[in-house]
């Protein structure tokens, strides 16, 4: 054996010892946690409805959230920094979301089974936000947006099939982590590219000319790891889209908190510095505080689709797409998504959000240089990585993140979730950071000062 793999072996063989004791003080410091979750296990499957929640030996349960703070059963208080996976923009007890839907409860009542004024009203707050949105439906969830783009576009072109790309997520049964169709219902109907592969995008855009009905893509890509996409690759994707007949979707379910017109707004050509207007565009749940909802918008043409009213020319051929949902315009989403967006997260207040992530991930990029450890991100979301060495480009795609499952660099992503935890800070088991409205530069720090002390104390493994 080479003095360089003894040396490796001695380092994973720390690693693992270290990882065993985090989880012996995680075991002790919760255990109303561990009692809860043996019950939970009992009429769930693993204790668990929502996958992502799960951590082994078993996860944290929270009592309550005020502001952007958490309490779990153990009394553990947390500075919030998941931020529910950016979908807990606003915090847990924001003053003007549960005023209104005290109000809506009160003064307007629940299932209404009609249209309501406020709905109207909502849309063109959010069409006066995202300029390609011309018009939009509302419905449960981004799961749902993106399927209700998909059949628009399915419809309008004829074909079934759609390109997406290898670590996209785009909804609960829209799932491509590995490169593959995960947890589908269509598994032959994708073709999936290489995120940020500009080149290798073109040839399978020109290539799927009379095939594919549409492009798929997330402006960054959540789920993989806050990985941003190029300007260039963005465009290419827009140009070569309509170039080639094929519908441009931007999934902007997370990504349309990061600026006030949504990412697409500063995404500028390389070229001319116009900015990115996709043919659909797909949102989420913090449009409306955190409600259930989703929203899929865009060209009005492409709409008409689901316009239910009859042609007004009867020999018009005209593509009609029944679109149901009990709660597509429920009266909680609607009021508070208006409120919201009116009162609280206002262009200023999503600039200064994000300026403040910046200044936050900049310092991460501080304390992590010259380690393992690197971060990625836009604005307010980010995510903290353990990687081998990458390139001179950094991470532009999923493959950049491969590591082995017990590998050095696997067993310091979760040392370092037991350490913030340890520390109060509650963040994503993948490392992924979200900040909430009212978080201050000070709580931040205080964080950063964690990261600093994790290096330090963990050097020998980070380098």
């Amino acid at each position: 054996m080479t003095a360089s793999s003894k040396a490796s072996n001695f380092t994973l063989e720390k690693a693992q010892r270290l990882l065993i004791s985090a989880e012996k003080t995680f075991v002790n410091q919760n255990p109303t946690s561990k009692a809860q979750h043996k019950l939970a296990s009992e009429v769930l499957p693993g204790g668990n409805t929502r996958s992502i929640l799960h951590t082994n030996p078993f996860p944290i349960c929270m009592d309550r959230g005020e502001g952007n703070k958490l309490v779990d059963v153990d009394g553990h208080e947390y500075l919030d920094l998941v931020g529910e996976m950016t979908a807990g923009l606003y915090g847990h007890t924001n003053s003007i979301i549960r005023d209104t839907i005290i109000a809506t409860v009160t003064k307007t009542g629940l299932n209404l089974g009609a249209t309501t004024r406020t709905e109207s009203l909502f849309a063109k707050a959010i069409c006066q936000r995202i300029t390609a949105i011309e018009q939009l439906r509302f419905c449960n969830s981004g799961t749902e947006a993106n399927l209700h783009a998909l059949s628009i576009a399915r419809s309008v072109t004829g074909r079934s099939k759609i390109i997406v790309f290898k670590g996209g997520y785009h909804g609960g049964v829209l799932t491509f982590a590995r490169g593959v169709a995960e947890n589908n219902v269509d598994r032959e109907d994708w073709i999936i590219g290489t995120y940020n592969d500009v080149e290798g995008t073109q040839k399978l855009i020109s290539e799927n000319k009379d095939v594919a009905a549409a492009v798929l893509v997330e402006g960054m890509q959540g789920a993989a790891g806050c990985i941003p996409g190029t300007a260039e690759f963005l465009h290419t994707i827009q140009t070569e889209a309509r170039a080639n007949g094929m519908m441009f979707i931007l999934d902007e379910v997370m990504t349309s908190r990061l600026a006030p017109g949504g990412l697409q707004s500063v995404i500028r050509s390389p070229y001319d510095g116009v900015s990115l207007k996709p043919d659909m565009t797909t949102l989420g749940k913090w449009i409306a505080g955190g409600m259930t909802i989703g929203a899929f918008g865009g060209r009005e043409n492409l709409l008409a689709a689901y316009d239910p009213r009859p042609a007004s020319d009867s020999s018009e051929k005209k593509v009609q797409i029944s679109h149901s949902g009990t709660f597509n315009n429920n009266t909680l989403a609607m009021n508070v998504g208006l409120a919201a967006l009116e009162h609280i997260f206002t262009p200023k207040a999503c600039l200064e959000l994000n300026n403040l992530g910046d200044w936050f991930r900049q310092g991460l990029q501080a304390r992590c240089q010259g380690t393992k450890m690197t971060v990625t991100g836009l604005g307010a979301v980010c995510n903290i990585h353990f990687t081998s060495e990458v390139d001179k480009l950094g991470i532009i795609s999923v493959d950049d993140l491969v590591t082995e499952s017990n590998g050095v660099e696997s067993i310091l992503k979760d040392l370092f979730w037991y350490y913030a935890v340890r520390n109060g800070y509650w963040i994503a088991r993948r490392g992924m950071l979200s900040l909430i409205l009212g978080t201050s530069k000070v709580e931040l720090q205080g964080f950063l000062d964690v990261v600093e002390g994790f290096v330090r104390e963990h050097r020998d493994l980070l380098e």
